[in-house]
C-alpha cells in the first residue's frame, strides 16, 4: 500500500491540561505508520497559559491565530500543513492508537473521499446522555438533507480536497463542522466516493463543558442551544465556546 504522509491540526485556546495527552495520542498513533511522516500543527489561539511550551516540548509546530472563530483557527493549521492527509482533532480530545493506520487504509481504497470518527465521553451520566440526545435531534434536519449521518470529531481527507472544497467556512462561529462535512459528502457524492466513518478507531474526548456549565445545561437551556445551532449568532458563540477558559 502507498506510504502517505499525515498534518495533524489541533486547534488550542488556554489547554495547558489536555494538550499533553492528545499529542502523546498522536504520537502513540504515528508509530503505526512513520513518526516522520506525521506533521503535528497546534493553533495557538488567544493563549495565557502553558499551552505553546507544552506543545514544543513534545516536539509539535506551533503558530497563533487570535480570531474568534473555529474555522478560521482550523484553516491557519490547514495552511501551514505539508502532507498529502489532513487530520483535524480538539485538543482536548485523544484519538485511538490505530486511528492514522485506519485513515490510511480507507483513503488508500479510492472508496471514501474523506470523513469523520465516533466519539465518546471521558464519562457519561444521565445529563449527559439526555444533552447528546437532544443536540443528535436538533442535527436531524441537517442530516436527513445531506442524506447522511455524518460523523465528526475527528476530520481526515486528503489536503487538495480540503483545499477545493475551501476548507472550514469562516463565516460560521459555530457548527462549522457539520457544515465542513456536508460539503466533504457532496464532494464525494460527485466522484462516486462515500463520506466514511473510521470503524475500529475512534475519539474520546473531556466532558469539560458538562463539568463547567452541568450535564443538563443544553436541555436547560434550549433557547441558547437552538442558538449556537445557527452557526452564526456571535454571542451565544462567545458565552459557551469563546469566552470560555
Amino acid at each position: 500500500m502507498k506510504e502517505y504522509t499525515f498534518s495533524v491540526i489541533i486547534p488550542a485556546h488556554n489547554e495547558e491540561k489536555y494538550i499533553g495527552k492528545c499529542l502523546e495520542a498522536i504520537q502513540k498513533a504515528a508509530k503505526k505508520v512513520k513518526p516522520e511522516q506525521v506533521q503535528t500543527i497546534v493553533v495557538a489561539n488567544r493563549c495565557t497559559d502553558s499551552t505553546a511550551a507544552i506543545a514544543e516540548k513534545y516536539g509539535a509546530e506551533v503558530i497563533v491565530n487570535d480570531d474568534k472563530c473555529i474555522s478560521s483557527i482550523r484553516n491557519s493549521g490547514a495552511r501551514a500543513a505539508k502532507c498529502e492527509i489532513i487530520v483535524t482533532i480538539d485538543a482536548d480530545s485523544i484519538m485511538s492508537e490505530n486511528s492514522l493506520k485506519e485513515i490510511k487504509e480507507m483513503l488508500g481504497s479510492g472508496k471514501y473521499v474523506g470523513g469523520g470518527t465516533r466519539a465518546k465521553f471521558e464519562r457519561m451520566s444521565v445529563g449527559i446522555f439526555f444533552s447528546a440526545a437532544y443536540v443528535a435531534a436538533n442535527l436531524a434536519p441537517a442530516m436527513i438533507k445531506n442524506k447522511a449521518a455524518l460523523s465528526g470529531g475527528m476530520f481526515w481527507c486528503y489536503k487538495k480536497d480540503f483545499d477545493d472544497i475551501g476548507g472550514f467556512d469562516e463565516s460560521l462561529v459555530s457548527l462549522e463542522d457539520l457544515d465542513f462535512a456536508a460539503r466533504l459528502n457532496q464532494l464525494g457524492k460527485s466522484r462516486g466516493q462515500r463520506y466514511g466513518t473510521l470503524k475500529k478507531s475512534y475519539i474520546v474526548t473531556s466532558s469539560r463543558k458538562f463539568d463547567e456549565f452541568g450535564d443538563w445545561y443544553l436541555i436547560k437551556n434550549r433557547r441558547l442551544t437552538k442558538r449556537i445551532f445557527t452557526g452564526k449568532d456571535r454571542e451565544a458563540a462567545d458565552s459557551f465556546y469563546y469566552d470560555v477558559r
